[in-house]
């Protein structure tokens, strides 16, 4: 499996069999925000969406940036990842993604 991280559209994916799962975030006031999570039905349950939050926040680290989500997986994820020292973000609502961008 191949993750690319797509830097200049804040999103990092895979595509397996032409089924496309995803990770946006946005980069703001010192924070990396995982703000969206999709992994398509024929890719569920394969460790795909924790991958892919894991390198959005591995990369957050890399770039000095805390880490926050909005997306209720990347909540959940952060919560049992205590190393990355992250936390929900104000736009977060429980059980849900973002729809739009956060607006400072």
């Amino acid at each position: 499996m191949e993750i690319k991280h797509l830097v200049d559209q804040a999103t990092i994916e895979t595509v397996i069999d032409g089924n496309r799962a995803y990770v946006t975030y946005e980069i703001y006031d010192g924070c990396l925000d995982v703000r969206k999570t999709l992994v398509p039905p024929p890719l569920a349950g394969q460790g795909l969406a924790a991958k892919l939050v894991k390198c959005a926040y591995d990369y957050a680290q890399e770039q000095g940036l805390k880490c926050i989500a909005t997306c209720s997986y990347a909540v959940k994820w952060l919560e049992r990842h205590p190393e990355y020292q992250g936390s929900a973000s104000s736009d977060y609502v429980e059980g849900s993604c973002a729809v739009g961008k956060h607006q400072a």
